[in-house]
């Protein structure tokens, strides 16, 4: 809920308040003040009256016509105000300077008063506050011994160690200050829902502590001026207002802005609500932090009206900010030390997932050594890192996590939370059973990590049934919402919503997916080294050399370094043949290139004991099919009579050779294919063809010739076009139509054999 309003949704000057439209009331201008004191709003430096309070006879003897226009020397006495200049002529932030205890003149003869400065811009002018509040009993604090009064208060708040000691404190010592027949300490939750986490009462009032209260008891607008104006006091909760007179500044069409006001009128729901709860005086004092509210000091008076003095009001706002600094330094100790654990384990984690021998799930869930695991880092049931088609867990964690995946790839966040997932995301609380809420980390590669928490069931006590909180009124013909009246005990038992996830959580997970990069990165080039080694140390270190011909291969990964299935072969065979191979495996990294180097060596293993290509690839077809169910690869083999130039080829599931002729050309073989190793039909076609001297045979894998922004079929004829040859005695370099006919935005690596028959 936002801490402010925007001034076009405010209600307009007279428009009737209820509880349906309280949130849109412009508090801070009500036109009017509290009876206890008078408000003028004089210009400077001649400090002429424009705006004054109604009642402003009941304290000066003066009419209102009397009082606009004259200035203050006429009004209260040239003595007081010569006071009121050289307290402007000496200090520039008013409001931290106050009050100015002059000595007024008044029908029934001087009268001390507390004279309270501030100013309000008005338009493009600035105009003088001045609040009187006569004294209406002891008088024992001033500025400048303010800090003696409380001292004994911050000394017992100092030696507070615990928080609810610290709220205690607090509690008592406002209490034993301003005399108040109640005094609680409020603290908001993150919705703004209130909780009395302390309290000092009168021994036969009921005990209020730890009841809640509902946001919408304090609207947003109130909210946002109690983070402007620290303290505001009802010393009568049955008060007639005193209207502003003028009620719009002539200028500006405007009323006048009381922000900073200590007489300002408040809302009159406020009134009734306070009055419902038989609250006859109240005050508050803000508890702030970086500027923000999270709690009040709540006082509330029963036997009558209340009116604290200015200086007492002043030692309590002092003793209210204290307070929050007190609880400032205390919350953020707590959350050092929880930052610093967080850090202890986020080290450990990070330190663990670096062990290249184990996945990066099983590192973060405990299965290492250090036994480490994400439950550490962020308290919940269950967790489940996601990754690599498969998943690892710790703790309780649905039999099927799998629904995360999708849900998670439809998130615009990379860290996203959720406490009520049955309401919140019901289709993947179907999908989840037993689980209510979950926080999630996603990061490159599909991979996340979740955590889940359960049910949180609890008990929370409201001042009032929170859902009945309006009572219908009729007034006349109208009928008007009002605040509630009953404010008995109402226990609620909350289901379906899990333990809520602390900033601290929200930042360590944030953190932890950040340093992870940096591990993922790590895992893939070591990966990527593996594999690479892996594979060079597959491909042939030479070729063989065979008199009259001319053997040149060519192996390049793909762009940013990843390594792929591809490979490339030639041996010579027991009938004197000469065999040459290119074969490309699916898929990428460590695990593409380990299978190649199992079907590489089957197939070169068929080859040597003297079958024919299309048996060898059968007989390899067999091979994945009975130990690398998850593999797949196309092959095509060539088997060439170095004497006679016949080449026998058979085909699975690969782009069909390149032949070269002895004047230049070059053309596709036109041959049946059949489907990959690993899947094949078992009885792959054999095909013949002759190649005459001065021309050759291409084989090369499909990453040369298919890209995301080139088809197949132009690739093709681009392959076509570099080996077709003008002048046929001069050689092709395999390394140039590699440069020629690659595609910088291929994401496949790229193997080229080039086969030739001397033109002799």
């Amino acid at each position: 809920m936002s801490d402010a309003v925007p001034s076009t949704d405010l209600l307009a000057p007279g428009e009737p308040v209820d509880l349906d439209n309280c949130a849109r009331e412009p508090i801070h201008v009500p036109g009017s003040v509290q009876p206890h004191g008078v408000l003028l709003a004089v210009t400077e430096p001649d400090l002429v009256v424009e705006h004054v309070s109604a009642n402003v006879a009941d304290l000066l003897g003066r009419s209102v016509d009397d009082a606009l226009g004259s200035d203050l020397d006429t009004l209260l006495g040239a003595e007081p105000a010569e006071q009121v200049r050289a307290h402007l002529r000496t200090f520039g932030n008013l409001r931290q300077r106050n009050p100015v205890v002059i000595v007024a003149s008044t029908p029934a003869g001087p009268l001390e008063v507390d004279a309270v400065l501030h100013r309000v811009v008005v338009g493009e002018r600035t105009l003088l506050v001045v609040e009187l509040e006569a004294s209406t009993g002891p008088r024992p604090f001033s500025f400048p011994n303010t800090y003696q009064a409380v001292r004994d208060a911050l000394e017992r708040l100092n030696e507070s160690r615990t928080l609810p000691e610290l709220y205690d404190v607090a509690a008592q010592e406002v209490r034993a200050l301003t005399g108040f027949d109640r005094v609680m300490i409020y603290r908001f939750d993150a919705e703004y829902n209130g909780e009395v986490v302390a309290e000092a009462k009168r021994a036969d009032l009921n005990s209020f502590l730890g009841l809640h209260y509902p946001a919408s008891d304090i609207p947003p607008q109130a909210r946002a001026l109690y983070e402007k104006n620290w303290i505001r006091l009802i010393a009568n909760v049955g008060y007639a207002p005193a209207p502003l007179v003028p009620g719009i500044d002539g200028a500006t069409g405007q009323p006048l802005d009381l922000t900073h006001s200590v007489l300002r009128s408040v809302s009159p729901i406020h009134l009734e609500y306070l009055g419902n709860m038989g609250v006859a005086a109240s005050m508050s004092i803000s508890l702030l932090r970086d500027g923000r509210l999270w709690g009040l000091v709540a006082c509330h008076h029963y036997s009558g009206p209340h009116h604290p003095p200015y200086g007492v009001r002043a030692a309590a706002e002092f003793l209210g900010s204290s307070l929050s600094l007190r609880l400032v330094a205390r919350a953020e100790e707590d959350e050092l030390q929880a930052a610093l654990a967080a850090e202890s384990t986020l080290v450990r984690l990070l330190i663990a997932s670096r062990d290249a021998s184990r996945t990066l799930g099983d590192t973060l869930v405990g299965r290492t050594e250090s036994g480490v695991s994400l439950l550490e880092l962020v308290p919940a049931q269950g967790v489940v890192v996601l990754g690599d088609d498969a998943w690892s867990v710790d703790g309780v964690v649905p039999d099927d996590p799998t629904p995360l995946r999708a849900w998670l790839a439809a998130q615009p966040e990379d860290v996203v939370s959720r406490t009520e997932l049955a309401v919140q995301e019901p289709a993947l609380a179907a999908a989840l059973p037993g689980v209510a809420g979950l926080l999630a980390v996603r990061m490159p590669e599909d991979r996340a990590i979740v955590w889940l928490r359960h049910e949180a069931v609890r008990d929370v006590s409201w001042g009032g049934d929170p859902h009945n909180k309006a009572i219908a009124r009729r007034e006349g013909d109208e009928v008007r919402l009002s605040p509630r009246k009953s404010f008995e005990k109402w226990t609620e038992t909350v289901r379906g919503t899990s333990a809520p996830w602390t900033p601290q959580e929200l930042r360590s997970v944030t953190d932890l997916r950040r340093r992870l990069l940096e591990t993922l990165l790590l895992r893939t080039r070591w990966a990527l080294g593996a594999a690479e080694t892996v594979q060079r140390s597959l491909l042939p270190a030479a070729l063989p050399h065979v008199d009259g011909w001319q053997l040149h291969a060519r192996y390049a990964p793909a762009p940013g370094g990843q390594v792929g299935g591809d490979w490339y072969d030639a041996i010579e065979l027991p009938d004197g043949r000469i065999a040459v191979v290119v074969g490309d495996v699916a898929g990428h990294g460590l695990s593409a290139a380990a299978a190649m180097g199992q079907l590489r060596n089957s197939l070169r293993a068929f080859l040597l004991r003297g079958d024919g290509p299309a048996d060898a690839l059968r007989w390899t077809d067999v091979v994945a099919r009975r130990t690398m169910a998850t593999d797949m690869a196309t092959v095509v083999v060539a088997a060439v009579d170095p004497a006679s130039g016949e080449v026998e080829v058979s085909i699975a599931g690969h782009p069909r050779p390149l032949v070269l002729d002895a004047v230049g050309g070059a053309e596709l073989l036109d041959v049946t294919v059949d489907r990959p190793v690993g899947v094949g039909s078992g009885e792959p076609p054999t095909h013949h063809f002759q190649i005459e001297p001065g021309g050759g045979v291409v084989l090369y894998t499909d990453g040369l010739v298919d890209s995301r922004s080139t088809n197949l079929r132009a690739g093709l004829a681009r392959l076509v076009g570099a080996f077709t040859r003008e002048d046929p005695t001069v050689p092709v370099d395999i390394d140039d139509v590699i440069r020629a006919c690659s595609d910088p935005s291929s994401v496949d690596d790229v193997t080229l054999l080039l086969l030739c028959r001397d033109a002799d």
